[in-house]
């Protein structure tokens, strides 16, 4: 028998809904969620990254940082979590290191303990501004290792990244398959030369369900070394989204190891997220189908989806087939950099304008350019001398810290765009245009109110207090 004990993070009020609900769970929605997800015994629960922080600026009007405030006074006993893009942190942009370094102020200051950054390139010089900021504020810090599966990307390329993350001063390391590519047989090899980089520091697994094989992957894990693995509520489970909480607990304790998780608050949960699915036409999460295909272009499910409805909205939705095969071959003559945001939607758009240019790379966008370049990190392998050639037509690659290069931002933010009323204010100034700002201001403080008094279970639990005090009072009237 086992007696490894495995911690769980929970994913569920950020990356579930981030892959199954377009990153559309409201602060609302999440109300009477995470006071019962705190209580379960999660080592930490995740609510806030680059996508949603977006989503909630641009779409549901919400302040993100406000967002941290509330959550956080509705969890008294678990940490939550922020994760960001390295030296990008929320966006596709990369920010100076002064403003980096206020980003993890401002995630300490609004009620985070919590931060998981990852540099999507495994360029640990574009984590040393965001990991030892965070550690200087009091972040618990877990630094992400990105998986891909590419000739370049061996299991000796993924030792070195954990060495040079490790070097930072981090608490603990995490593997993020964000496309759900780990194998069995990869599991194998890879997890326990990682672990044994990793000696008493923890590691983590972060996995997505896109192949299928996630929820046997983390079983298969645990057994070979990792100490915590990321799960979702059942409800918002599988699919683009990770693997079962109360599948994998059951699992883990059938193959021996103890899981410190109270379940009954989750199945709460996963009753409620069914009950606000149904109310607002939202998907939930269904097991997919093994498919040898994703291997080659990799691309998330979500964007997948997305292309293919534009491709249809301009009467090409055949092409979607020939775009994905251009998007895996895209990647290949760059360098393999690593289909995750935002370097998924880079190797995305130039095949799109492969595809329906009338010659390969007429076109290329400038943030491929500069991707070429070395303005976002090392590349990872050997691109393409003629495709090279074509892009930069002669301008030499940078091979400084790309922070190195960028002037300080915050004098000139209130220079240009102050004054601010708060150092959240000129965050988002940073981040975002002055007519997004406004719009946001303009929605006014986040609505905490949803309906969720109908559900079945609340409605059945009424039902049984009900008759409980009936039976109480008929009880005390026997008495009499």
């Amino acid at each position: 028998m086992n007696t490894k004990t495995v911690r769980l993070i929970d994913v569920t009020l950020r990356d579930a809904h981030q892959c199954l609900w377009a990153t559309r769970m409201t602060t609302a929605m999440m109300a009477d969620l995470a006071p019962r997800l705190d209580r379960a015994g999660f080592e930490a629960i995740d609510l806030v990254g680059g996508a949603v922080f977006d989503v909630c600026v641009r779409y549901l009007r919400e302040d993100p940082w406000e967002r941290m405030r509330i959550v956080s006074g509705w969890m008294k006993e678990t940490p939550l979590i922020v994760m960001t893009r390295s030296q990008s942190l929320f966006t596709f942009e990369f920010f100076p290191d002064d403003i980096v370094a206020l980003t993890a102020e401002r995630i300490f200051a609004n009620g985070i303990r919590y931060h998981t950054p990852y540099d999507a390139l495994n360029d640990m010089r574009n984590m040393e501004g965001p990991v030892r900021a965070a550690k200087r504020v009091g972040l618990y810090t877990a630094g992400g290792i990105v998986f891909t599966v590419s000739p370049v990307h061996t299991d000796e390329y993924f030792v070195r990244k954990t060495r040079e993350l490790i070097a930072l001063g981090v608490d603990a390391i995490y593997l993020k398959d964000a496309s759900g590519l780990l194998t069995p047989e990869r599991i194998e090899t890879l997890i326990p030369v990682l672990k044994g980089v990793c000696g008493d520091l923890p590691l983590q697994l972060h996995s997505h369900c896109l192949t299928g094989l996630a929820p046997y992957g983390a079983i298969k894990a645990v057994e070979l070394g990792v100490d915590v693995v990321h799960t979702a509520t059942s409800a918002l489970a599988n699919g683009a989204s990770h693997p079962s909480t109360e599948q994998f607990v059951a699992n883990a304790q059938r193959r021996g190891f103890d899981v410190d998780l109270n379940l009954g608050p989750v199945e709460e949960v996963a009753e409620r997220l069914r009950y606000i699915a149904k109310r607002e036409d939202k998907p939930l999460g269904v097991i997919s189908e093994y498919d040898a295909f994703h291997y080659e272009h990799q691309m998330p499910g979500g964007m997948i989806s997305n292309i293919k409805s534009q491709l249809e909205a301009l009467g090409l939705g055949h092409k979607l087939p020939a775009v994905l095969d251009e998007a895996a071959r895209v990647r290949r003559e760059l360098g393999y950099p690593i289909i995750v945001s935002p370097f998924a939607q880079f190797v995305m758009t130039q095949a799109v304008l492969n595809v329906m240019g009338q010659e390969r790379y007429a076109n290329v966008p400038d943030e491929v350019r500069k991707y070429v370049l070395g303005h976002y990190g090392e590349v990872a392998g050997p691109i393409d001398q003629n495709i090279f050639d074509r892009i930069t037509r002669g301008e030499s690659p940078i091979t400084a810290r790309p922070g190195d290069l960028l002037e300080p931002g915050i004098a000139k933010l209130r220079r240009e765009r102050g004054p601010f009323i708060s150092d959240d204010d000129l965050l988002l100034a940073a981040f975002y245009p002055d007519s997004v700002v406004r719009q946001l201001r303009g929605a006014g403080p986040i609505n905490t109110d949803y309906p969720l008094a109908d559900t079945p279970l609340a409605t059945l639990l009424k039902e049984v207090a009900l008759r409980r005090d009936i039976r109480s009072f008929h009880l005390i009237q026997h008495a009499s």
